[in-house]
């Protein structure tokens, strides 16, 4: 199945970015740093014209944290221009690092009658709002399980100097890496009617077993690793009681299991893409 996601509003959003980059000092895009390239938007980069840029790993809790030290040593060394983050966006105490990186790169803003203006990016259900929620110190954008929450733009004075900008989730809209679209799907960035459950499971599948196989042994009680992603699955399955009429495995309620469990940390610490190997 090919997985092609474009809601009409966030097409709306790429036209509300480019009129208000001109205004703003430093543009930080928002990342899922179990997939930081696949949940990365190149239009983003390409909108972001000359101004200083981070990128904010977040979900840093719920990733591999070795893996997660790998890509902010690439993003940084691939350009100069950039610094990367990794963070949980929930914790205050790790959110702080934002204004305080941000004012470090414009340090003639943040003054009385001269803001310092941040623009937040990112596609949708990769904690955007969370981050701008933290960072005010109150419930000010929508939050929630489901991906394209937030719809409209708006300004936010957290009133110490920093005006940020939140702007609606978009996704880039081709979708033409299919490996990275699969992998969106996994983490929860995409609308539950524009994928296969059964088809992402299965790719989710794979990639556990190959990766972290022991993940799965302790969280499914497994004594023996099954070799393909349906045979994990169909013993997922039967071990949390997905079973329709005559015992036979429900393979999308199995489905529904093991992605929720991915996306809920419940598995364990993971990274579903590394960066590339430089040579």
């Amino acid at each position: 199945m090919t997985i092609k996601w474009f809601p009409g509003h966030m097409n709306t959003a790429r036209k509300q970015i480019a009129e208000a980059i001109p205004k703003i000092d430093v543009a930080i895009e928002v990342l899922d740093a179990r997939l930081p390239a696949s949940s990365g938007n190149p239009l983003l980069a390409e909108l972001r014209q000359h101004k200083p840029f981070i990128k904010v790993l977040n979900k840093a809790d719920l990733a591999d944290p070795l893996v997660t030290k790998d890509w902010v040593r690439f993003f940084e060394k691939n350009d100069q221009g950039l610094r990367a983050l990794a963070l949980n966006a929930a914790n205050k105490g790790e959110a702080t690092r934002v204004p305080k990186l941000c004012r470090s790169l414009v340090p003639h803003r943040g003054k009385p009658g001269r803001p310092l203006r941040v623009m937040v990016m990112g596609i949708p259900n990769v904690g955007k709002s969370t981050l701008i929620n933290t960072l005010a110190g109150r419930r000010i954008a929508k939050v929630g399980d489901r991906p394209a929450i937030t719809r409209n733009a708006q300004q936010i004075d957290l009133r110490n100097g920093v005006l940020l900008f939140d702007t609606p989730g978009i996704l880039w809209p081709n979708l033409s890496d299919q490996q990275g679209a699969y992998r969106l799907a996994a983490s929860g960035a995409i609308g539950d009617n524009a994928m296969d459950y059964q088809a992402v499971a299965l790719f989710a599948a794979e990639y556990l077993l190959q990766t972290y196989g022991e993940f799965l042994a302790q969280r499914y009680k497994l004594e023996k690793l099954p070799v393909e992603a349906a045979e994990l699955l169909d013993e997922i399955g039967r071990r949390r009681g997905c079973l329709g009429p005559g015992g036979i495995v429900d393979s999308y309620r199995a489905a529904e299991v093991l992605l929720r469990d991915l996306q809920g940390g419940k598995i364990g610490r993971i990274s579903l893409e590394a960066p590339p190997r430089e040579d």
